[in-house]
């Protein structure tokens, strides 16, 4: 723990005030537990002699060349049709594009090893999930089942981003993007994974049992997940309706309204169910993006900021505490 003191002169009176900065409990507890479930992943794979292969076959549904085709050209999209005209190098642009940089190299190897992770531990600890009653029903059934369920568990991990204080700190990086794009997408802290993956393997397990989804499907969730933050004003028309648009989920980041809204991530029916849904007005003006006050460092602060070193600072700023 350190102590830093700042003088603020008012009227020409000088005063001297405190602020204590601590290690957050919460965050290191999360940083805790998706270090253990990465190490159960990285035991079991090198065990089986599988963990280049895993590796190998996590790239291809999180980083396939579909994936990105599709990440640029929604870029191209939104220099044709912007919901908001940016300059194509502006500040936000720019540093989105160093998560996506740091989402290739280092974060789908890590979302790799945490689906597996995740996988091993509830295999392990609640094996009553791993249940035969899927055996019989067609491999269509499943694959949808699967892929609807592991939505509302995504849903349910989002709502407790937004609702659970610890979780709302690592969290609150994503929301900071003031110059939303579809590379807003990779402005998240890796610890923002664990609740999802965690929750989202209890369908996997319980519905697919030894037939694991096809790649393909999970790079399709990966693009659905991923459109929804580009920056166009489509709302999708009637299909709008029931899949997250861009238009549906820019409102998620106002900085006005409330961010405990529209948490669908790729279907908005959780929302409707939960009675947070606000589905875009015709006409509307796009709303502001980030967060009032400016909690967590953003690049649109005053000053030349560095990148990295702001890359660096918005990672470690959930773990400490002012």
């Amino acid at each position: 723990m350190t102590t830093i003191s700042a003088e603020v002169t008012s009227g020409g009176v000088a005063a001297t005030t405190s602020r204590r900065h601590a290690v957050s409990a919460g965050t290191l507890g999360i940083a805790t537990a998706t270090g253990l479930v990465l190490l159960q992943a990285v035991e079991t794979l090198a065990g089986s002699h599988g963990l280049g292969t895993t590796l190998a076959v996590g790239r291809a549904q999180l980083v396939a060349p579909g994936f990105v085709a599709l990440v640029l050209a929604a870029m191209m999209c939104e220099r044709v049709w912007p919901a908001e005209r940016r300059p194509l190098l502006s500040r936000g642009h720019v540093h989105d594009a160093s998560y996506f940089l740091l989402y290739v190299l280092a974060i789908a190897p890590f979302m790799t090893l945490l689906s597996v992770g995740s996988a091993v531990v509830l295999g392990g600890h609640a094996r009553w999930l791993t249940a035969p009653w899927t055996a019989g029903w067609p491999r269509w059934t499943v694959v949808v089942a699967t892929l609807v369920a592991m939505d509302l568990c995504n849903w349910l991990a989002h709502w407790g981003d937004h609702r659970i204080g610890a979780l709302w700190r690592i969290h609150a990086l994503h929301h900071s993007q003031e110059e939303l794009s579809v590379l807003t997408s990779f402005r998240a802290h890796p610890l923002m994974h664990t609740n999802g993956f965690l929750l989202a393997t209890v369908p996997v397990l319980a519905l697919t049992g030894a037939r694991p989804l096809a790649p393909v499907l999970i790079t399709v969730y990966v693009c659905l997940g991923t459109l929804p933050h580009t920056n166009v004003r489509w709302s999708y028309g009637l299909l709008g309706r029931v899949l997250v648009s861009p238009a549906y989920h820019r409102l998620h980041h106002s900085v006005e309204a409330r961010q405990d809204a529209n948490l669908g991530v790729v279907l908005t029916v959780w929302d409707v169910l939960a009675g947070s849904a606000r589905f875009p007005v015709r006409g509307s003006m796009p709303c502001r993006t980030g967060l009032a006050g400016r909690p967590v460092p953003v690049e649109q602060a005053d000053g030349r900021p560095r990148p990295v070193r702001l890359l660096a600072r918005q990672l470690a700023q959930p773990f400490s505490v002012a």
